[in-house]
C-alpha cells in the first residue's frame, strides 16, 4: 500500500469580510488530494484535507520541499504497524525531514494539509466517517461516556462589511438562529469602543443572554486598549473575549486574565506544542474559565494537535475548554473524535469551506457530522466544483 501521487490547488475564498486587522479579500486555501494505489469501485481511495481557511494557501512550500519528500519516502515507512492503514506521525515527520526547529507558520499550515489528508484518507480505506478513526486512534472510544456526536456549535459571523449597520449584524445573526444556532461570535476592534458596544448590545438581542454571545478582537489591541475594552465589555457577561492582543504578547494576556473575570480565548495563532507551553507558563490562563482555541490545519495537523492536548491536561486543563478555531468540516470531526468541548460554524463567510455540509444535522445549538467516509468534503456546497478539479482523471 502506497500514496503514488500528491496534488494541491489553490482556491480562493469568496466575499469581502474585513475583522479589525485584515481584510480576507484574496486570501485563498490549499485543497490536498492523496491518492493511494487502493482501488474501490474502480477508482483510486484518495484522501482530501485542506490547511484553514482565513489565511493563505501554501502551493510553494508543498510542491517544493513537502510533496517531493513524501514521494520519495519507501512505502513501508509510511504505513502504520499491521499495515492496514497509513501513519500520520510518520507522514508528518517525513515531510518535515530537513527543517529546523522553530519557524512555525506558513509551514505548520503546509504540513497540515498533508497530515489530515492521512486521516481522511485512513477513513475511507476503513470505510467510516473520520471522527471514528480518529477517536480509535487517540482511544477516545475507550470511554464513552465522553463520546457524544452531537457537540456544542456556534456561528461566527458579524465581520464589517463597507455597507455595515446594526441592522444588517442583527439579520445576520437572525438568520443564524433560523439555521439552529444558538450561540454566536462577532467581530470587535475594528470600530470605535462605543460603535463595538452598541454592535455588542444589538448581538444580544438574538443571543438573549451575555453567555450565548462571543466577541473577537483578532489580536487588535495594546495592552491598555486591552484594559479599557474588557473594562466596558464586562458587565455583558459574555462568553468570552478572543485574543485581545498579540497571540504572542503572554504579558499582554496574563495582564488581561488578571484584570478581566470573564472567559478569555485565544490560541488560533499558536501553531506548535512549545507555543502553548509558553502560553500556560506565562499566558496566565485559568482553568475551568478560559478557553484554548488551538487549529490542527494550522498546528500541523492532529498529530502535533494531540500532543498539544496531553499538555493542557499535563498542566491541569480540561478537553472541555478546547474549541478549536475554523468552522469547517475538518474540525468538527476532530471535535466530535477527541471529545472537546464545542466548535464554531462559519454558515456565511469563508465559502466554499465555511461551515459544514448538509449531511450535517444542526438542532438546539449542536451539531451532528455526517456518517459518510472521511471529512465528507465532497458534500460541501460550493466545494465540490473544485474536488472535480483536483481529482481530474482519477
Amino acid at each position: 500500500m502506497r500514496i503514488v501521487e500528491v496534488r494541491e490547488l489553490t482556491v480562493p475564498l469568496a466575499g469581502t469580510p474585513a475583522n479589525a486587522v485584515v481584510s480576507f479579500a484574496g486570501h485563498t486555501v490549499s485543497l490536498v488530494a492523496l491518492v493511494s494505489d487502493q482501488i474501490r469501485e474502480g477508482r483510486p481511495v484518495t484522501g482530501l484535507a485542506f490547511n484553514s481557511i482565513g489565511r493563505f494557501g501554501q502551493a510553494g512550500i508543498l510542491k517544493e520541499r513537502m510533496i517531493p519528500r513524501l514521494l520519495a519516502a519507501a512505502p513501508e515507512d509510511l504505513q502504520a504497524s499491521d499495515g492496514s492503514a497509513f501513519d500520520p506521525a510518520a507522514v508528518l515527520a517525513t515531510i518535515l525531514q530537513g527543517e529546523k526547529p522553530g519557524g512555525h507558520g506558513d509551514r505548520s499550515g503546509a504540513a497540515a494539509a498533508i497530515e489530515l489528508a492521512v486521516w481522511d484518507l485512513n477513513a475511507r480505506l476503513a470505510g467510516e466517517p473520520a471522527y471514528a478513526t480518529i477517536a480509535r486512534a487517540f482511544d477516545r472510544t475507550l470511554d464513552p461516556t465522553e463520546m457524544r456526536l452531537d457537540v456544542p456549535v456556534y456561528a461566527a459571523g458579524g465581520y464589517y462589511y463597507p455597507d455595515d449597520s446594526i441592522g444588517r449584524l442583527r439579520h445576520e445573526l437572525e438568520r443564524y438562529h433560523g439555521l439552529g444556532f444558538d450561540a454566536f461570535k462577532i467581530k470587535i476592534g475594528g470600530a470605535t469602543l462605543d460603535e463595538d458596544c452598541r454592535r455588542i448590545e444589538a448581538a444580544l438581542t438574538v443571543a438573549g443572554a451575555g453567555d450565548r454571545l462571543a466577541v473577537d478582537a483578532n489580536g487588535r489591541f495594546d495592552t491598555e486598549a486591552a484594559l479599557a475594552c474588557g473594562r466596558a465589555i464586562e458587565a455583558f457577561g459574555l462568553r468570552w473575549f478572543e485574543e485581545p492582543g498579540d497571540p504572542l504578547d503572554f504579558a499582554l494576556h496574563q495582564a488581561i486574565s488578571k484584570a478581566y473575570s470573564g472567559p478569555l480565548a485565544t490560541g488560533e495563532n499558536l501553531f506548535s506544542v512549545m507555543d502553548v507551553e509558553n502560553l500556560l507558563r506565562y499566558g496566565g490562563p485559568r482553568s475551568g474559565i478560559d478557553i484554548f482555541q488551538m487549529d490542527p490545519g494550522l498546528s500541523y495537523g492532529l498529530t502535533e494537535y494531540g500532543r498539544m492536548l496531553d499538555l493542557l491536561e499535563q498542566y491541569g486543563f480540561h478537553r472541555s475548554g478546547c474549541f478549536p478555531h475554523g468552522g469547517h468540516l475538518i474540525n468538527l470531526h476532530v471535535v466530535a473524535g477527541l471529545s472537546l468541548g464545542g466548535c464554531e460554524a462559519y454558515p456565511d463567510v469563508f465559502q466554499p469551506f465555511g461551515g459544514y455540509s448538509e449531511r450535517c444535522r444542526i438542532e438546539g445549538g449542536r451539531v451532528t457530522p455526517g456518517e459518510e467516509p472521511g471529512f465528507g468534503l465532497e458534500w460541501k456546497e460550493g466545494l465540490a466544483p473544485y474536488l472535480e478539479q483536483l481529482m481530474a482523471g482519477l
